[in-house]
C-alpha cells in the first residue's frame, strides 16, 4: 500500500492512496492513517486495482473515509477497482455508496 500525489483535473495536487492486495482487518491500520492524512489533501484518488483480498471491515472503512471527506466539501475519485473489491462491494450492496467506478465492457 502506497500513497503518492498526481495532478488533479483542478490543478491541485491529488493524493493518491494505493491499496493493499490484501486489504482485510489486520492490515487496516495503515490504510486508515494514510486516508486520515489525506483528508488534508485538496484531491483524493483511491487505487484499488491491486485488491485482491478484501473484507467488510475494509470496505466499511472506505465507506466512512468517503463520508468523512464528504463532509469536507471533497468527493475521493476513484483510478481502478479489482473485480474482487467490486464484487465484494456488490455482495454487500456497496457499489453506489462507494461510487465505484462502472466496468469496462471487454
Amino acid at each position: 500500500m502506497g500513497s503518492k500525489s498526481v495532478q488533479s483535473k483542478g490543478g491541485g495536487q491529488a493524493r493518491v492512496i494505493a491499496l493493499p492486495a490484501d486489504f482485510r482487518l489486520a492490515g487496516l491500520a495503515d490504510v486508515k492513517a494514510s486516508l486520515l492524512e489525506a483528508l488534508d489533501a485538496p484531491a483524493v484518488q483511491l487505487d484499488g486495482t491491486a485488491v485482491e483480498r478484501v473484507d467488510t471491515a475494509a470496505l466499511q472503512l472506505l465507506l466512512t473515509f468517503r463520508r468523512g471527506a464528504a463532509a469536507n466539501g471533497k468527493t475521493p475519485t476513484w483510478s481502478g477497482v479489482s473485480d474482487v473489491m467490486r464484487d465484494a462491494a456488490g455482495v454487500l450492496g456497496l457499489v453506489k455508496a462507494l461510487e465505484l467506478p462502472a466496468t469496462m465492457p471487454a
